[in-house]
């Protein structure tokens, strides 16, 4: 085995299968009848590995879907499992036909760093959910094991320059300017007052105390304080601060109020049903579209992903090719 190899795969950080967690809760499961969901040169992939993988998957969907359209999605999730569990499985093959090897040291040290990351180095805790989760250490270990080898054949096997060129930056950013627009925002703060329902007075009340408030910050008063001193909500105490807002953070009524208002100005007192709104809008970020300079960086660090995918996916298309494999 070379040394780069050897190195690949001490460093490859690229999964297939998911990894074990701290107590995961695990949702009650029809009893399925294992058998043989597909074949690869031979090697056989159950249905208990397809489950296996997309175990977690569905339980994520069982909480989201009901009926038909549950029934669809699962079959979705075990077909992606299974079209996974088969790249896996000629992956690991041509590591088996390469003749490479790997050092039991490098499972060892997987395992360790799933204790310490994900236990905070608790072995027991570790093994509690192990048992849990239906795992034996052996199984466990396998697993770990084509783990490492899927991630360092694909990172050995994937070579090129994916850098994208300056054109190409260009051309993205021109084409999804949407990606790259800021909605118009403003910095606002907000006093609340509350009216008693029960009360058949306290509106009237509520609403005079309210355009009191108003009037004294027309007058010079800081809104901050008044906010401090008078505002029923959550946010009196910074002062009534809200932050930068868009036109999705309020209710139409309110956004409508806010996004009518000029810097330094207050608006009147708004009534909805027993509450009563003063916003004052301390600046204002018009719409507009994040320079090119901005997010060239992050626009390289998508096409680099996207063309390592490819090339990626072109290397697996490429062991389907000359592989056997029978979906049952």
């Amino acid at each position: 085995m070379s040394l780069k190899l050897l190195f690949s795969l001490l460093l490859a950080a690229t999964f297939l299968l998911p990894r074990i967690r701290a107590e995961e809760p695990q949702a009650a499961q029809p009893e399925v009848i294992d058998g043989v969901a597909a074949i690869v040169n031979g090697d056989i992939i159950t249905f208990s590995q397809v489950q296996e993988v997309s175990g977690p998957r569905e339980r994520t969907l069982r909480e989201q879907y009901t009926g038909q359209e549950l029934i669809d999605k699962i079959k979705e999730a075990r077909l992606s499992a299974l079209n996974d569990l088969i790249d896996r499985q000629l992956i690991v093959q041509e590591f088996k036909k390469k003749q490479y090897s790997m050092p039991e040291y490098v499972v060892d040290d997987q395992i360790q760093n799933i204790i310490k990351d994900d236990f905070a180095g608790d072995r027991q805790a570790f093994m509690r959910t192990l048992n849990a989760q239906g795992f034996s250490m052996n199984r466990f270990r396998e697993m770990q094991r084509d783990k490492v080898i899927v991630g360092a054949m694909r990172q050995n096997n994937v070579k090129g320059n994916f850098t994208a060129t300056p054109q190409q930056i260009q051309a993205y950013y021109d084409a999804n300017k949407q990606e790259f627009v800021t909605p118009e925002q403003l910095k606002l703060r907000m006093i609340v007052l509350n009216a008693d329902p029960l009360d058949a007075n306290s509106s009237e009340s509520t609403r005079k105390m309210g355009e009191e408030i108003r009037q004294k910050v027309k007058g010079g008063a800081d809104f901050a304080t008044m906010a401090k001193t008078y505002s029923m909500d959550g946010t009196a105490e910074s002062g009534g601060d809200w932050g930068m807002i868009d036109r999705k953070t309020l209710n139409q009524q309110l956004t409508d109020v806010a996004f009518a208002l000029s810097p330094g100005q207050t608006s009147e007192v708004v009534q909805i049903g027993d509450s009563f709104y003063i916003l004052f809008c301390e600046s204002k970020k018009e719409a507009g579209t994040i320079p090119l300079s901005e997010v060239r960086d992050g626009i390289e660090r998508k096409l680099e992903q996207v063309q390592r995918q490819k090339a990626t996916q072109r290397w697996i298309d490429g062991l389907r090719e000359k592989a056997f494999i029978k979906i049952y």
